[in-house]
């Protein structure tokens, strides 16, 4: 385990037990609750955390995983303001679902930091997150050239795999999109089935939806996790060069999203930022700044990712270059 990392809401308590150091400097704990371990982007999230607390030795970090569970992370929240961090991080499983507890947070005057999905009152002390809308914009912008390129004007159809109903990536993303291919009337939504963000499941709904439309030519994922998925679903029934997929997310490393553009298999992905560089600089200005008063809200921009830059976008993004 990398040294200053603990994993689990229970071992804040042991932080805060032992929170002077051996030369007498106050050791300062950092809960982090996350929505979910098993997805990619938040395992990729955990990493680079990980990491970059790791490099202040006056800074212990706890990471519970609420295995996309609203319940368990609301109880674990909870936990974690028993224990009284000196900086509690959350990364929503749902938006409405942690608004009450992290307002509980705030109230019991523990600094909160909101990263990249958002709750329905600003209950934090700072939200680090990029531009979901935007992000669906753009990659609608690409579909629709894509079209245009294979039929001389925009028109086709389309296959849409749905994130978890009711998250704020999934909300936005659609609607983002939408809001090019809308203006298309030939460009048609054939299927919008939910995945969850979930490879598995969505290449479980992609064999469903492959078996009821003969005629698809692009998968827009949510996720890239959910465009692979689609992928390796019509890969098995023959049909992959049919289409293209787009997905978004566009994490580094041999599994992420940037690898699977550069292997052929995304045509494109959109990063998402982890957002976590700026949650611990943030977080570090937070903890060692007396009277440090933080932005409301960052924004951190998106890059289109396509063959033309995967090679360099894949340095750039994977944690640990």
């Amino acid at each position: 385990m990398t040294r200053g990392i603990l994993m689990a809401a229970g071992m804040v308590a042991a932080l805060l037990a032992t929170s002077c150091a051996s030369a007498g400097k106050k050791q300062l704990a950092v809960a982090f609750s996350q929505a979910n371990n098993a997805e990619p982007y938040r395992a990729a999230q955990n990493a680079l955390m990980a990491k970059l607390f790791s490099q202040d030795a006056d800074v212990k970090l706890a990471i519970s995983d609420a295995q996309q569970d609203n319940s368990k992370q609301v109880a674990q929240v909870e936990t974690f303001i028993r224990q009284k961090p000196d900086l509690l991080i959350v990364a929503p499983n749902e938006r409405a679902a942690l608004t009450a507890v992290m307002g509980q947070a705030m109230e019991a005057h523990i600094p909160v930091i909101c990263l990249e999905r958002d709750i329905l009152q600003p209950n934090y002390t700072s939200y680090v997150h990029s531009d979901n809308v935007a992000i669906g914009r753009q990659a609608g912008k690409f579909i629709v050239d894509h079209l245009t390129k294979k039929y001389g004007k925009p028109r086709g159809q389309i296959v849409a795999m749905r994130g978890l109903l009711g998250v704020e990536g999934e909300i936005n993303r659609d609607r983002g999109a939408k809001e090019i291919l809308d203006q298309y009337p030939e460009i048609k939504i054939i299927a919008d089935p939910v995945a969850d963000w979930i490879q598995a499941k969505a290449k479980d709904r992609m064999t469903e939806v492959l078996r009821s439309q003969p005629k698809i030519d692009v998968v827009y994922g949510h996720n890239d996790p959910m465009a692979i998925g689609a992928y390796l679903a019509a890969k098995e029934l023959n049909r992959e060069k049919e289409m293209i997929f787009v997905g978004v997310d566009g994490l580094g490393g041999p599994a992420g999203g940037i690898k699977k553009v550069m292997d052929g298999i995304l045509a494109a992905t959109f990063v998402y930022p982890l957002c976590v560089d700026k949650a611990v600089e943030i977080g570090n200005r937070i903890l060692h700044e007396p009277g440090f008063k933080p932005d409301k809200d960052y924004t951190i921009d998106s890059i289109m990712v396509t063959p033309e830059n995967a090679a360099k976008m894949y340095e750039k993004f994977t944690v640990g270059n």
